[in-house]
């Protein structure tokens, strides 16, 4: 095929009416034919179009200010609503985002300094594991205090209230002074993890209902840069100090500035529902009783969590493996967490191109076999530079896992999307004590084994779905709505 830039003929208009309708229409942001005829004959030296074989492809055609035509200024008054809109999506876009880069900044931050605190407290890999699962139970059973305080406060202040507590937190585990008390203080940490995962989670969905704009994968990707942050941060601090009151002092101000910039653009919550009646009240607890999962309800929420046991065991022993096993040096310990969060904000940003073109069945798939496949064989090798490469291939596999699961349980239902939440959380902070459990039986060799394993298996837990089909020439994500669970079925159905 030949393709040929050339200038715009009176042929051309009714190809570059329906390119133009198609490219920002969605967008509101379609035109008039009068104002786009009026822009190539007031600067016909600026105006092209993309022929390609004789069909038109593409279009260009630019005019200067002074050009008048019918509907110039209602669109002109169109297009300042528009840009109004856009900076204060951009506004509240930027306030979540700084809630999700938060709880990867505070996570990653102390989730760093875990061979600190191992040190300081003279601690063995058994009672690390029981650290970390304490974190792991606090999220895990406050799952029916962060429904009430959502109802009672809404996502903002919850938002506000978690944020303080999680840096009251850190605050405390630089200067705990015994192993049980670090137990609660980290106990506390997995509460305020699950209210403000909650929270800035219905913050985004609100977002994207207001606005009418995909942004809940890129809010995800801030929070694996705020883990990556932490963990560059926590390399650098190393080298100056390893004293960790320093260190989780500093984080704690980031932190509060952070949230401060963030707060006055969050997006309000909407005002409390009139008083129901008796009988409106029984239908509404009837519709919240719980019912037995689904069969795919089941397999997504097995997926999902040995997909955040993976994820979370790279953030949590990364950096024991490279000093313990690997015998990495002080300041090399954790660029395990840098490389392994900076493949996956990379993958993250381009998974919907990946979704679009393969199918989410085909990427999770494929990611999670890449990531246990390469973990695995970075083991066997040993080494610092195989780990890295390892927990890298980790970070580029599980990266578009997870979200596919969010996608598809919220194609089954609320209810289905409720529980591989739940799921998930539990996973991410319960998972690596497990992990912890099986290094003290054999060797944190052993452990990593067993996250890998993790990984593959998520390969299974999918297989027995119906996903839906690759829509290929479309990268741009698509929410469907709970109707659709028919999408979402047992391959044997």
């Amino acid at each position: 095929m030949t393709y040929q830039v050339r200038p715009v003929c009176d042929r051309d208009w009714d190809s570059i009416v329906r390119i133009e309708a198609a490219a920002y229409a969605g967008a509101g942001l379609s035109e008039e034919r009068a104002v786009l005829e009026s822009r190539g004959r007031a600067s016909p030296a600026t105006s092209f179009v993309l022929d390609a074989g004789g069909r038109l492809a593409g279009y260009l055609a630019t005019a200067q200010a002074r050009c008048t035509c019918p509907g110039r200024s209602r669109t002109a008054g169109r297009r300042t609503r528009m840009s109004r809109t856009r900076h204060e999506f951009r506004r509240s876009q930027l306030a979540v985002a700084a809630l999700f880069c938060f709880l990867g900044l505070q996570y990653g931050t102390w989730a760093a300094r875990i061979p600190a605190l191992k040190a300081r407290l003279d601690l063995t890999a058994a009672e690390v594991g029981v650290l970390l699962l304490a974190c792991g139970v606090g999220a895990a059973v406050s799952f029916p205090l962060v429904a009430r305080l959502m109802r009672q406060l809404g996502s903002r202040r919850l938002a506000g209230l978690s944020t303080l507590g999680l840096v009251a937190v850190l605050l405390a585990l630089s200067v705990v002074p015994s192993y049980p008390t670090a137990l609660v203080v980290l106990f506390a940490d997995g509460v305020a993890v699950a209210c403000l995962n909650v929270a800035m989670n219905a913050q985004g969905a609100a977002l994207e209902a207001k606005y009418q704009r995909m942004t809940m994968a890129k809010l995800h990707a801030v929070f694996s840069g705020g883990t990556l942050c932490a963990a560059l941060v926590a390399s650098g601090v190393s080298i100056l100090s390893q004293a960790l009151p320093v260190h989780f002092v500093v984080a704690a101000l980031v932190l509060l500035l952070l949230v401060g910039l963030a707060w006055p653009a969050l997006l309000a919550d909407d005002p409390a529902p009139p008083q129901t009646s008796q009988e409106e009240a029984r239908r509404e607890e009837t519709r919240r009783r719980w019912v037995v999962p689904t069969g795919v309800t089941v397999w997504l929420s097995l997926a999902m969590v040995f997909g955040t046991v993976t994820e979370a065991a790279m953030t949590d022993w990364s950096a024991l493996y490279l000093k313990d096993i690997a015998h990495a040096a002080a300041q090399v310990t954790p660029m395990g967490i840098a490389v392994f969060s900076a493949m996956m904000v990379l993958a993250r940003l381009l998974a919907d191109q990946w979704r679009a073109r393969w199918g989410d069945k085909t990427v999770v798939v494929a990611g999670a076999t890449v990531a246990g496949a390469g973990l695995a064989l970075a083991l066997v090798l040993g080494g610092v530079a195989p780990a890295l490469v390892g927990f890298a291939g980790v970070g580029l596999g599980m990266a578009a896992v997870t979200p596919c699961i969010y996608v598809a349980a919220a194609r089954v239902g609320s209810d289905a999307l409720t529980l591989v939440a739940a799921m998930g959380t539990t996973g991410l902070l319960a998972g690596p004590p497990v992990i912890g459990f099986i290094a003290s039986s054999g060797s944190l060799v052993w452990g990593m084994g067993a996250v890998a394993g993790s990984a593959l298996l998520v390969s299974l837990c999918v297989a027995p779905i119906r996903w839906p089909e690759a829509t290929v020439g479309s990268s741009q994500p698509t929410v469907a709505p709970p109707a659709a669970s028919a999408e979402m079925a047992p391959a044997d159905q």
